[in-house]
């Protein structure tokens, strides 16, 4: 994995790599475990979810074993550049965060519960880094798509705080905005469904072991 060799910080726009109008490869059409289609359309009545929890690898398949979730795909979302590279990303200098995009049945899976996923499968008080990966590529986000998942993902983030404060943890540094302007990117082929095509390959979530409480969040709709 690629890492800072100094403090990591955001570029500013201005600072950001020019990217490029079109991605350089084609995604594969078939999730390799879940056999659905990678890219939409998607069946009515399936929802997106966007999460940033670290190195995609492991995060992806946190999703993809999460019962109710249709499919998953990693990529890049949170930062300026346009189709990065996986290299690029992870210079420092798109901006990009390294996320997972869950698609969902909700009425077998709700927001909530996929939250309480991403809360528990990562420390989300650490900033640019995520255990022993340091970089702003690896910070915490949630990319909200409606204004129900947006209420809902605050007030999650709120009842989460209060648990991890009692257990000694620090503030949460979690970015929650909307997905609306930040396009989500997908990686390179070879980065999806990484550890079904690499079981021995690396994985670096690991959560606070902290539970977080669900059932207290708005009702969505």
């Amino acid at each position: 994995m690629f890492q800072y060799r100094r403090t990591p910080e955001m570029p500013q726009p201005e600072q950001a790599l020019r990217g490029r109008p079109e991605p350089e490869f084609a995604l594969p059409d078939r999730h390799t475990v879940l056999g659905t289609a990678l890219l939409g359309p998607y069946p009515e009545g399936l929802e997106v979810a966007d999460f940033g929890l670290g190195c995609f690898w492991g995060a992806e398949r946190k999703f993809w074993q999460t019962p109710g979730v249709w499919t998953t795909l990693v990529g890049y979302q949170g930062g300026y550049t346009p189709n990065p590279s996986y290299e690029e990303v992870c210079s420092g200098l798109t901006g990009h965060t390294e996320a997972v995009r869950v698609v969902y049945d909700p009425a077998e899976v709700s927001y909530e519960r996929l939250l309480k996923v991403f809360w528990e499968s990562h420390d989300p008080t650490q900033g640019y880094r995520q255990g022993n990966d340091v970089g702003t590529q690896y910070r915490s986000a949630l990319y909200t798509h409606t204004p129900a998942q947006e209420a809902t993902a605050r007030a999650s983030r709120e009842a989460y705080q209060r648990v991890l404060a009692s257990s000694g943890y620090g503030t949460i540094t979690t970015e929650l905005l909307p997905a609306d302007d930040r396009p989500f990117y997908p990686a390179e082929p070879y980065h999806q469904q990484y550890l079904d095509k690499n079981p021995a390959g690396y994985c670096g979530i690991g959560g606070t072991g902290v539970s977080c409480p669900i059932g207290v969040t708005p009702a969505e709709g």
